[in-house]
């Protein structure tokens, strides 16, 4: 069958001017699209950076971030420690949310609370963490459980709500994202940012509208933002020519060349900070997925061996990343602090027979199958990614069977529930940047270490993989200050999960925006789309 490509592409660009509506001449609105929606306008639902720097726009942590990534004050003015284990932080005097209420220092007490409890998916952040007290209005301290140099790192992640609007409308507690739980601060907002919600439509549009009491003064000069999500690549990229959004998070490979061939269009790219990994189900004694039962293929290091050293990293940059990806062996890219480069070279690719005859050796000569997650509209190229590893791995005889969906059902169903058990999945894809303190420590603890609901540690070990000597150094290492020593200890636990293939790191993607020329705007290297950085010309 003919298909009229530009007769397609020309109807997905009048859908989505229909969606964003009739919008005035105004050269302060912005327009911005994504392939995707935010899944929530709770911070605390899902530790996805897509969400968390959307709401960013709307709330404000104690300590964020500038355009170079340094810490700079926040809803805090000035922080630092009294001791190894106490934490002071004074807050910023005459800032209101958005609803006119003051903040004060209840609004962390609490809002630290809501994050390290209930549904919370931001829980990780907490493991060092025993108490939090209130000093003054103005004033609060925490107590850490050991020594924790790293914890206003993780607090620039953390998000200050409302405890007064949080209690009148009855939501105090994290809905559980895990079992697609809702309440009143899912679908509304109140923050103290540079921007207030004025309009959520989930799958539709969200529209925000400048804050005019906010504390900073301004760098942008936006008074209204719509953001749409649009699904298709080329639909986005039509409305962009078009000129029906200003903006497009996530350029798809196979159409940047083209854009930059467009006079009305600059496209914004480098390297991410994101590691896009597959992980593998290796703590249930059988696999949810797959027709070998009684046992986990997975839980064998010669089973893994086999698939990674099967998958063809170089292959998938050629012909599926357009060039645009930078293989890895690690969890953690250049540029993040404990980022080991003589380590950071993949084993040679097996030879057919090779990879068959490790199957064979662990008990799996003619294979087996296995279920394999994947989002659709999370990372680039996401759903052809794996399923080049499908084709991959199928010439050694291992039959994947594919479910790409939506991100905010395959985040439901693959992550850790909100008790620190294992989410429904065999064998994933996902993706990880240790955005929160861009030191390696934050993957040891967040992907590596053995989950647990005590410590709070491992929250998004999807694979539960569990090594007894990499929870002992990674503890250390969370504590070290003598920098020898922690990179010596860095070195150590790399080796063991490199050795262990504890997972498969694919590539690290690189972050590709277009806009119309007439935007100012700023990416930084995590990915991040700070609006208060966003110059309408």
């Amino acid at each position: 069958m003919k298909v009229d490509i530009r007769r397609w592409a020309l109807a997905g660009t009048a859908a989505l001017a229909l969606s964003l509506g009739t919008v005035a001449a105004d050269a302060k609105t912005f327009k911005w699209a994504n392939s995707g929606d935010v899944s929530s306008m709770d911070p605390y639902y899902r530790n996805e950076t897509f969400l968390t720097t959307f709401l960013e726009n709307i709330y404000e942590p104690l300590v964020r971030r500038d355009k170079k990534l340094a810490l700079e004050p926040g809803l805090a003015v000035k922080w630092g420690q009294t001791a190894p284990t106490t934490w002071f932080f004074d807050l910023r005097p005459g800032v209101k949310f958005h609803d006119g209420t003051p903040f004060t220092a209840d609004d962390v007490i609490f809002s630290l609370h809501r994050a390290s409890t209930g549904g919370s998916n931001m829980k990780g952040y907490f493991t060092s963490v025993k108490t939090v007290r209130k000093v003054s209005d103005m004033r609060v301290e925490i107590d850490t459980s050991v020594p924790d140099p790293l914890l206003a790192i993780k607090l620039a992640t953390i998000a200050i709500m409302s405890k007064t609007w949080a209690e009148k409308n009855n939501a105090t507690v994290a809905a559980d994202a895990t079992k697609n739980e809702e309440n009143f601060a899912t679908r509304n907002a109140m923050g103290t940012g540079p921007f207030i919600l004025k309009d959520r439509r989930a799958g539709e549009k969200t529209i925000l509208v400048n804050n005019p009491n906010w504390w900073d003064k301004p760098a942008h000069n936006l008074t209204e933002v719509i953001f749409t999500p649009v699904v298709n690549p080329a639909t986005r990229v039509a409305a962009l020519k078009a000129g029906d959004i200003d903006m497009m998070y996530e350029v798809p490979p196979q159409d940047t060349e083209g854009l930059k061939k467009d006079a009305n269009i600059k496209v914004i790219e480098g390297p991410e900070t994101r590691i896009v990994y597959l992980g593998f189900d290796q703590e249930r004694n059988e696999l949810l997925e797959s027709n070998i039962k009684g046992k986990n293929p997975f839980k064998d290091r010669r089973v893994r061996e086999a698939f990674y050293r099967s998958i063809d990293v170089e292959a998938i940059k050629r012909t599926v990343m357009r060039g645009q990806s930078y293989p890895t062996a690690l969890m953690v890219a250049p540029g993040i602090n404990g980022h080991v480069g003589e380590l950071d070279k993949r084993p040679p690719m097996l030879k057919t027979e090779e990879a068959k005859k490790l199957l064979a050796d662990a008990g799996y000569p003619n294979g087996f199958e296995t279920g394999m997650d994947c989002p659709n509209d999370r990372y680039v190229n996401d759903e052809k990614i794996c399923q080049a590893v499908v084709a991959m791995l199928a010439r050694i005889g291992i039959k994947v069977n594919l479910l790409a969906q939506t991100r905010s059902k395959y985040f439901t169903k693959i992550l850790r529930k909100a008790d620190f058990g294992p989410g429904d999945t065999s064998f994933y894809m996902l993706g990880w940047s240790p955005a929160a303190t861009y030191d390696v420590h934050n993957v040891f603890e967040s992907l590596l270490q053995t989950p647990s609901k005590e410590t709070k540690k491992g929250a998004f070990n999807a694979s539960g993989y569990s090594n007894k000597k990499l929870d002992e150094l990674a503890d250390k290492i969370e504590v070290e200050t003598d920098k020898a020593k922690r990179d010596a200890m860095i070195l150590e636990a790399t080796r063991l999960y490199t050795q262990d293939y504890a997972y498969i790191p694919l590539h690290q993607q690189a972050v590709i925006w277009a806009s119309r020329k007439n935007i100012e705007l700023h990416q930084p290297a995590d990915n991040r789309f700070p609006l208060r950085f966003v110059q309408v010309k």
